[in-house]
């Protein structure tokens, strides 16, 4: 025990073994939709629904290891919502490319991603960043969880003029999942170690007699992932026209990974005063390599997870935290059954919506938790808030990191310019706001 104590740097970080495994295990547990989400997603795009599993499983435990051993951070890594929708639905289903070419799309962009990080050019990025604009990152990102929960949770959906509405507050999904976020509160204040847990554990409990949860037993084989594994065609993906999707996948990874690292280093306490994160390279490294190698596995884009967020609040602060999920995530490959009980969906009779309220009163709270970096951010002065506040609203309101990134990024050095201030901005704010500028107008 004292070698993993001294290892992770547990004591050293007030933590305790027991509370890193007990954060690993929740932010596992918010994580594991992506199990089942991950296959039916590619799976649409012709690959095999059992070797895209478990490439999704063995690959995020190998990410999230590896962050946890050779970056002692409590983040884990999975692949990607979002890029795993362009990946399917766009690149191989609308444009045609096949699925093994467009494995090689991701293997070859996943490359340039890593060599960006060896010529510190991400760390460069993350680090020219101002303290306010990292502060409104981090409550985007709260607020971006908690929207995804509020829409997992049946809480908020889409109304038939195609904006927002109340769901059905009487359904007994919406029910449990609002039961969901009052347990954890009342955990949280009584410091109930383990308040995210408890209350997921409960309300799939809860959720088990309403047919919302199903049981589907506890252990199982893992499937094969022969029919990926090394399928990837590089030379192809070379191809000239292929060019604009792999700098798609760069630019989304890069940003993604951007908010989500400034976001829970904040939230840990893990960011220096001044806004400097140690370790910087050694996380960068990290998920670069992740999506190398999780290309040959036979998925999309890895990239670091917003739910590690979740691990944190449980008081994970160490690499132990990550290490944990990870060999959960290899676990699911033989408790398959009892992982999809937790984290698979439900589809509300008469919709084709997919819902996660098991999952979406730990995201709600979590979300609510972060909103606390608000009162870094200086709102004496608009050219620091403003940009910070269209960061905080962006990132929900498009359902993108990336995008939400993109408000804060082009309006912070516009504003410095026109009011005179020019010279308080770091150059490579304003190339970042040039390449915003460039990406919506050609790709």
């Amino acid at each position: 025990m004292k070698l993993i104590d001294s290892f992770f740097k547990i004591t050293e970080r007030n933590s305790s073994i027991k509370t890193e495994v007990l954060a690993g295990s929740t932010t596992f547990i918010t994580m594991a939709y992506i199990i089942f989400v991950q296959p039916a997603i590619l799976a649409a795009g012709g690959m095999d629904f059992g070797a895209v599993l478990a490439a999704t499983c063995i690959t995020a435990a190998i990410a999230s290891i590896m962050m946890g051993l050779y970056a002692n951070y409590p983040i884990a890594l999975a692949p990607a919502m979002g890029e795993n929708f362009f990946f399917s639905f766009v690149v191989i289903q609308m444009l045609g490319v096949p699925w093994d070419i467009a494995l090689g799309i991701i293997f070859i962009s996943g490359v340039l991603f890593l060599a960006l990080t060896f010529f510190n050019v991400r760390e460069a990025i993350i680090n020219s960043i101002p303290r306010s604009f990292k502060a409104g990152i981090a409550v985007g990102i709260g607020i971006f969880i908690a929207f995804i929960g509020l829409v997992y949770g049946g809480i908020v959906q889409k109304s038939p003029g195609g904006v927002l509405q109340l769901g059905d507050v009487r359904s007994v999904h919406v029910l449990l999942a609002l039961l969901g976020v009052l347990i954890i509160a009342v955990c949280s204040h009584l410091k109930i170690r383990g308040a995210m847990l408890i209350g997921i554990v409960a309300t799939t409990l809860l959720a088990l007699p309403f047919g919302i949860v199903q049981f589907h037993g506890v252990v199982s084989s893992p499937p094969s992932i022969m029919p990926t594994l090394g399928k990837m065609r590089i030379l192809e993906a070379l191809s000239p026209q292929y060019i604009p999707y792999i700098l798609v996948f760069l630019f989304m990874d890069l940003f993604d990974t951007v908010g989500t690292v400034v976001g829970v280093t904040q939230q840990a306490g893990l960011m220096k005063p001044d806004g400097s994160i140690p370790r910087l390279r050694e996380i960068l490294i990290t998920d670069s390599l992740a999506s190398v190698y999780g290309a040959f596995f036979g998925t999309s884009t890895i990239v670091t997870y917003v739910e590690s967020s979740a691990g944190v609040q449980e008081g994970g602060r160490t690499g132990l935290t990550a290490v944990v999920t990870g060999s959960l995530f290899l676990g699911a490959l033989f408790f398959e059954p009892l992982a999809r009980m937790i984290g698979g969906g439900f589809t509300p009779a008469g919709t084709s919506l997919t819902l996660y309220p098991v999952i979406a009163p730990a995201l709600i709270f979590v979300g609510s938790i972060l909103l606390g970096n608000v009162t870094q951010i200086d709102f004496g002065d608009v050219t620091e808030c403003l940009p910070a506040f269209l960061v905080m609203v962006g990132m929900p309101l498009t359902y993108s990191i990336a995008d939400g990134l993109a408000f804060g990024f082009v309006s912070y050095p516009l504003l410095k310019l026109f009011t005179g201030r020019w010279r308080e901005v770091h150059p490579i704010m304003y190339a970042l706001g040039i390449v915003f500028v460039l990406r919506y107008a050609l790709l």
